[in-house]
């Protein structure tokens, strides 16, 4: 076969590649906004391991990425709909995490119970150590909740400035995208999470 035939092939089995390994397995994302900080900068690059939701268990402290729960509910958008956006995440098109998906330290998993009193977090009665909190962040106090099988509270770590779970209350299993693990971009901030 010649060069020109064999081109567009490539190219096709090139983007049915980065489909597949973009819908399953990893996905680089853009921090849009400070509500990570100092975690997270505004413009860092993230990786997302998809699998690791899947197949391992998600700890407090990992830091994830999820849909909005204000978003309509997946179910109901059309087929063609849910397509095009795995095509465009696919290319690196849509990659922002808001205002579709958002990105946040897990705080609290399933069967635990979370209480915000006195600026401090406590998690099954103990207070959390939490050293990745920005400078001067205050909580207002939230009474103790207990978490279903499925369900996980999220924070952003600075939290004077984070839409999260103290807003709109915990993320459930089938809003999970994956966990972030390794800053990327810029390269000067190169690092695991």
């Amino acid at each position: 076969m010649s060069f020109l035939v064999e081109l567009p092939i490539l190219m096709l089995v090139a983007l049915v590649a980065a489909i597949i390994i973009k819908t399953f397995l990893v996905q680089a994302f853009f921090i849009p906004s400070g509500s990570m900080l100092p975690t997270l900068e505004i413009d860092d690059r993230v990786m997302v391991n998809k699998l690791s939701i899947r197949f391992g268990e998600l700890e407090r402290g990992d830091i994830v990425v999820f849909d909005s729960p204000l978003a309509p509910n997946g179910d109901d958008d059309p087929a063609l709909d849910r397509l095009l956006r795995i095509i465009q995440e696919s290319l690196g098109i849509k990659t922002a995490i808001i205002p579709d998906d958002f990105i946040k330290r897990v705080i609290a998993t399933p069967g635990d119970t979370i209480e915000i009193r006195g600026n401090q977090v406590y998690v099954n009665g103990i207070v959390t150590t939490e050293p990745y909190v920005a400078v001067g962040s205050n909580m207002t106090d939230s009474p103790a909740r207990t978490l279903q099988d499925n369900e996980y509270f999220v924070m952003g770590d600075n939290r004077n400035n984070s839409y999260d779970s103290r807003r709109f209350g915990p993320v459930t299993d089938e809003l999970l995208i994956g966990k972030a693990f390794v800053i990327v971009w810029p390269s000067n901030r190169f690092m695991r999470l």
